[in-house]
Formats: C-alpha cells, sequence, structure tokens
C-alpha cells in the first residue's frame, strides 16, 4: 500500500506506512498497524518501497523510524510501539492519530493505484 504523507509541524514531516492491504469486493479496507518514519525526502517512492518490508518482530536500526501505531478498536483503544531510540511525543501519538482515523473515516480520501 502506497505511504501517507503527513506534515506535522514545519520540523517534522511524516512517511506513515500501512503494513497491510486488504480488498473486499474489489475495494480496498485500510490497515490497522501503521509503521511511523520521518519523512527526508518528500514523496521519494524508491525511499518508501525500502522500509515496506520492515516487520515489527524484527529490531528496527533505520535512524528515522519512530515506531509503529495500531488500531485495536478504531476510536476508542489504539497503542504506540515506540522506537528505542526515537520516539514521538504524547502530542504527537494523538495528532497522528486523528490524522488516521480521519483518512479511515472518510474512504473518498484514500488514493487507489
Amino acid at each position: 500500500m502506497s505511504p501517507i504523507y503527513y506534515n506535522m509541524k514545519p520540523t517534522l514531516s511524516l512517511m506513515i506506512i500501512p503494513d497491510t492491504l486488504a480488498h473486499v469486493d474489489g475495494h480496498p479496507i485500510v490497515t490497522r498497524t501503521y509503521s511511523i518514519f520521518r519523512d527526508t525526502e518528500t514523496g521519494n517512492p524508491l525511499l518508501a518501497r525500502s522500509k515496506e518490508s520492515s516487520l515489527h518482530l524484527e529490531v528496527i536500526k533505520d535512524p528515522n523510524y519512530f515506531g509503529y501505531i495500531t488500531f485495536e478498536l478504531p476510536d476508542r483503544l489504539f497503542s504506540y510501539t515506540p522506537n528505542e531510540k526515537n520516539q514521538l511525543s504524547g502530542d504527537e501519538v494523538e495528532q497522528v492519530i486523528e490524522f488516521l482515523s480521519h483518512l479511515r473515516e472518510n474512504p473518498t480520501l484514500w488514493t487507489v493505484s
């Protein structure tokens, strides 16, 4: 699935990679787990593709990796698993959850390739 780019603030742009994609009757279903990286080359598809195969079972050594967010129960229960070295603040995690929730609730905003 394509990465989602989010400019959180002037000094922090994120590349959020949905970890899975399912299709039901030809319609995309947004995943519930999202890996979060600092976007150092805004919109570079090669950079995004190199990060898509990251597994949460492995230690990710990418210096731009912030961890991942899991939507346990959409709109009610979320979890953030931070990277050991780079972490988002509580306010930043909340902003990312609000941004992703807005996308999840509005399928017209999804870009399907």
